[in-house]
């Protein structure tokens, strides 16, 4: 039930900012907007069919709206709320939408005055994925039992997967989660862009898991570049999973090219027990080969198809393995590049001839290893630019990239969508089979 006096402001009309707003708006509440004020009026023009409340700025949203979620860029969120908090009507509940918690936090405690509530929020996918179903964590920092109860009350309009953590809860599972996630794809993109030629003309990426790869990569490509920038170069965590995913991969690469077979092996038999068993017959992410093969960009006939040796795959097995963290305790808070990076992982390393015929593409296959010398610059690359904390090399390298892949971007998107879809509903399927 809405309580009409009860006014929503959202600070930032980007992507994420007009899926909350027309979600509370299709609730039945008051949504006041604001971007900065210099987009005011192409707002108001754009958005006026709506029924939102288009206001000047945060000063305006923050001194009439009883719950004001900042919806900006990690990297911006001390600005903003230095700059609009001052105007916080009391009483208010302050929450974010940022990927990473701690300096929100810190913003929030640092500038909000001591009379407003903190309650924040995190929806746990991107813009071009319905709310309804999703996880959604929710981050009591500082509030009346009242005030807390009144923005959960509120989220629910949302119609997500409430999850309710602390905020360094949050901040270690979306590092576990989401940092080497996100390397992986942005290195394969980087990669296919050093080497000027699509992934889509790729003899290597044409069917079954490539397909993911590919389309999960797109997707990435597709969206902003802050939105990953942020958790990566933020999050002290983050960057822990980060380097010790490059370490994996150096370590393997160099085992590779020097011929250390026993050792390579070793290694990915050791990750493959600690992460899925010895019995890996009862997969728990269900990725139909049949569907994978239905949804794909390739250009090239199956018959022309080239081994892969999935470094990528095998150097995140081997990152976890590391760190002895089961990523599937992680699932509670599964972003959909997380869900389908694991699913792809699984899905290898439960396929024993697929597993073998990986690693022994990787350990004889010449035109692999020149192939993956590329991959692994990339990866590389990342990681030095995320450890620096540059985020003016993370824009360059990342819109640099997407560039080069610009003629596929949305269809990739797209791709991606329906591969989830698949996915979501085969698992549902597979639930009432039961």
């Amino acid at each position: 039930m809405v309580v009409e006096s009860f006014e929503i402001g959202i600070i930032g009309a980007g992507d994420m900012g007009m899926l909350y707003a027309r979600r509370f708006k299709q609730a039945g509440y008051v949504v006041n907007l604001c971007d900065t004020p210099e987009r005011h009026t192409e707002l108001q023009s754009k958005h006026k069919d709506l029924g939102l409340n288009i206001l000047r700025d945060g000063y305006a949203v923050s001194r009439r709206s009883d719950l004001i979620i900042y919806s900006v860029p990690a990297v911006v969120i001390n600005t903003a709320v230095e700059k609009y908090g001052r105007a916080t009507k009391v009483g208010a509940i302050v929450a974010g939408q940022t990927s990473v918690k701690t300096p929100e936090v810190r913003a929030f405690l640092e500038h909000l005055p001591l009379d407003t509530h903190i309650v924040t929020c995190h929806s746990m996918h991107g813009p071009n994925i319905s709310t309804r179903g999703q996880p959604l964590a929710i981050i009591r920092v500082r509030s009346s039992d009242e005030h807390y109860e009144r923005a959960v009350h509120a989220l629910e309009a949302l119609e997500s997967r409430m999850i309710f953590l602390t905020y360094e809860e949050h901040d270690r599972i979306t590092a576990d989660t989401q940092a080497a996630t996100h390397l992986s794809f942005i290195s394969l993109g980087t990669a296919w862009s050093l080497q000027g030629y699509h992934p889509w003309l790729n003899p290597q990426f044409i069917s079954g898991i490539n397909n993911v790869k590919v389309a999960m990569a797109l997707r990435i490509y597709a969206s902003k570049w802050h939105v990953y920038a942020g958790l990566a170069i933020m999050n002290p965590l983050a960057k822990r999973q980060i380097s010790c995913y490059v370490e994996s991969m150096t370590t393997l690469y160099k085992w590779m090219v020097a011929g250390n077979r026993q050792e390579f092996r070793t290694l990915i038999h050791d990750a493959a027990d600690f992460v899925f068993g010895h019995d890996r017959s009862h997969k728990k992410i269900m990725l139909d080969d049949s569907v994978l093969q239905q949804l794909s960009l390739s250009q090239v006939p199956d018959e022309m198809s080239r081994p892969n040796s999935h470094l990528s795959l095998l150097s995140a097995a081997v990152c976890w393995y590391k760190m002895r963290m089961s990523p599937y305790d992680n699932l509670v808070c599964q972003t959909p590049p997380f869900r389908m990076w694991l699913g792809i992982v699984e899905y290898l390393f439960c396929d024993h001839a697929m597993l073998e015929q990986s690693i022994e593409t990787a350990l004889e296959d010449r035109y692999t290893q020149a192939e993956d010398l590329v991959f692994y610059t990339a990866v590389t690359g990342w990681g030095q630019c995320i450890e620096l904390g540059s985020f003016d090399g993370y824009r360059e390298r990342f819109e640099k990239t997407a560039e080069f892949l610009r003629p596929k971007l949305e269809e990739g998107k797209d791709l991606s969508t329906m591969i989830l879809k698949k996915l979501t509903n085969g698992e549902a399927q597979a639930s009432l089979n039961k």
